[in-house]
Parts: C-alpha cells; sequence; structure tokens
C-alpha cells in the first residue's frame, strides 16, 4: 500500500532512502525510468525508495497567469505511481518560500532530514532557486552530506527525447499517437457520462457527453478513442469541438460508442485517445455530416484494430 505524506516530519526514514525528485506530471516513460531506477537502488542497498513531488504545480505558482493545464490528474498520478510499485511518496505544498530556496538550503533541510543515501535525477533535472541545483553541485553536496546522487540519460522514444515539454506539444497538436508512444499509455481522462443536447441521436450516432476534464485535451478535431466504463472496453468515435455546424458552441468532447446500446448517463467513463481522424469543421448541410460521420466510424475501426497490435507495445 503506497503512503503518501505531506511533511517530511510526517515518517522516520531509519535505515536510509533513495529519493527521486520531480513534478512528475504524465508519469511519463522518462519518470518512469527515475522510479524504477529508485526502486532498484533501494533494494540493491536496503533503503526505503522515496518519490519526492509537489503541489500545486509549481507552474501554478510561478505564472499563474499563463495557466498550466496538467497532463494527469492528481489522483490518477498516484495511482500511476503505485502500479509502477512505489511504497513512499512526500508530496510537499509548492509556495513562493519553497521556490526562493536555495538548492544548498533544500537538500540540507528537506532531504538530509530523510537520511538521504542515494539521490536519482533526470538528465535536465534542476533544483532550488534560480535552477542553481544542478547535477554537478547536488554532487558536489553529496560528498560533503555522505549521499550519492545518479543521473539518468535522456530516454529516447519514437525518435524524441521523453519530455513533459514535448508531451504537451504533441497533445495541443493532436498528434496522440505520437504522445503514447513517450507516454507508454494512451491519453486520456475520466468523467462522469452527462446529458447532451440530443442532437447525435437525432443524426443515428448517439453521443455519450462528459464536461472539459482538468488535463490537456488535444486539439479540436474527431478521434479514434477508446471508452472503459465499469471494466468494459468499448471502441468509440469521439468529437472534441464546438459543433460548428450548428453554430456558435462552447468547447464539449463526445462519444459515440461503436458498441454501444446502454444507458451510461451517470457513469463514469475512463476516455482514451488513439489517433486522430481529421480537424473539426463546418458542414454545408446535416447530411454531409452525417455522411462525414459514417467515414469517420469506419476509419475508427480500422484504426483501433490496429491499435489492439500496438497497445502491445506500449
Amino acid at each position: 500500500m503506497m503512503q503518501i505524506f505531506h511533511s517530511i516530519n510526517e515518517h522516520d526514514f531509519v535505515q536510509g532512502s533513495a529519493i527521486t525528485i520531480g513534478n512528475f506530471d504524465g508519469v511519463h516513460l522518462g519518470h518512469q525510468a527515475l522510479i524504477r531506477r529508485t526502486l532498484e537502488v533501494s533494494r540493491l542497498e536496503g533503503l526505503t525508495p522515496i518519490v519526492m513531488t509537489f503541489w500545486p504545480h509549481p507552474r501554478q505558482v510561478l505564472s499563474p497567469h499563463r495557466g498550466h493545464c496538467p497532463l494527469t490528474t492528481r489522483e490518477e498520478r498516484f495511482t500511476l505511481m503505485q502500479s509502477l510499485g512505489v511504497t513512499h511518496v512526500i508530496e510537499l505544498p509548492f509556495t513562493p518560500k519553497l521556490a526562493a530556496m536555495e538548492a544548498a538550503t533544500f537538500v540540507r533541510d528537506m532531504l538530509v532530514p530523510l537520511r538521504l543515501r542515494h539521490l536519482v535525477v533526470g538528465y535536465d533535472f534542476t533544483l532550488g532557486h534560480n535552477r542553481g541545483g544542478t547535477a554537478r553541485v547536488l554532487g558536489e553536496l553529496g560528498a560533503l552530506l555522505g549521499f550519492a546522487v545518479e543521473q539518468l540519460s535522456a530516454v529516447p522514444a519514437g525518435g524524441m527525447v521523453v519530455s513533459s515539454t514535448t508531451l504537451r506539444k504533441l497533445i495541443a497538436e493532436g498528434d496522440v499517437a505520437r504522445a503514447a508512444t513517450l507516454l507508454g499509455r494512451w491519453h486520456g481522462f475520466t468523467g462522469e457520462v452527462l446529458h447532451g443536447d440530443g442532437r447525435g441521436a437525432g443524426l443515428g450516432f448517439p453521443t455519450a457527453n462528459q464536461r472539459q476534464p482538468d488535463v490537456l485535451l488535444p486539439a479540436e478535431g474527431v478521434y479514434a478513442t477508446r471508452a472503459t466504463v465499469e471494466g468494459g472496453v468499448m471502441p468509440a468515435v469521439t468529437s472534441v469541438g464546438r459543433k460548428p455546424t450548428f453554430g456558435e458552441n462552447a468547447l464539449g468532447v463526445e462519444s459515440f460508442l461503436l458498441e454501444g446500446g446502454r444507458d451510461l448517463y451517470g457513469c463514469p467513463m475512463r476516455l482514451e485517445f488513439v489517433n486522430r481522424l481529421r480537424g473539426e469543421r463546418r458542414f454545408a448541410s446535416v447530411e454531409e455530416l452525417k455522411r462525414q460521420i459514417a467515414v469517420d466510424v469506419r476509419d475508427a475501426r480500422r484504426l483501433l484494430g490496429l491499435s489492439q497490435q500496438a497497445e502491445a507495445c506500449l
């Protein structure tokens, strides 16, 4: 069972600890490498493995005017960590005071009391005010204070270096297929199925509607997706957009389940984006829209059939 602490004083790690530090937004393949190495070091050296992270995301504190949409919710992040075998998480409240802390002060005040013996960091990791705590600086501090610093190399995937920044760019552009190669899974979210305006049913394609989530949505358009409800996985076609054929509308997410037929209102549904079918556009008539949806359904069936093979590689 994974334990989550919000202060370094909530547990006494008497046997010493191995720690990895980061925001871990997305828990992508790079994050997974850090976590797995920390767990491995802990087994080899008889240490307690700790994942140290922060909430809220530093960008939400330091640049609130710019906005920041995470790749995963806080709850999903913890679920993914636990699935990797993480047993101890220290989630520190991120504040301007913490952001202003020099690297040496952070190490002495926040890490040394945890009896740190081995610190695992990523290829581009820095710590502390003005990003002064580089791997070299941390190594020098470790030599003085009794811990080793291990910096992992960048993790490549799909011809790219895995990073949250790259993932955000891919998802924002609608390239959910390439994003999946960096995440090691399909990008998605979970939300309750709501009543919509009934237009989908009127077109012959009834949809399951969901609120705009608190995670990054892919670019407006139509996607081949997978919908999971009550443990069952169903292929679907999902529109992320504003229904321009019917005038001005708020951004919405609606999915036509290819093997539907059930009343899902009120049910939580996990939606995963597998591939982009097309961008959103306004149609000259409802009949033209219906013909295009039929094409979308055909294309989604083909892509989702292929995705079952690809999933084994994720």
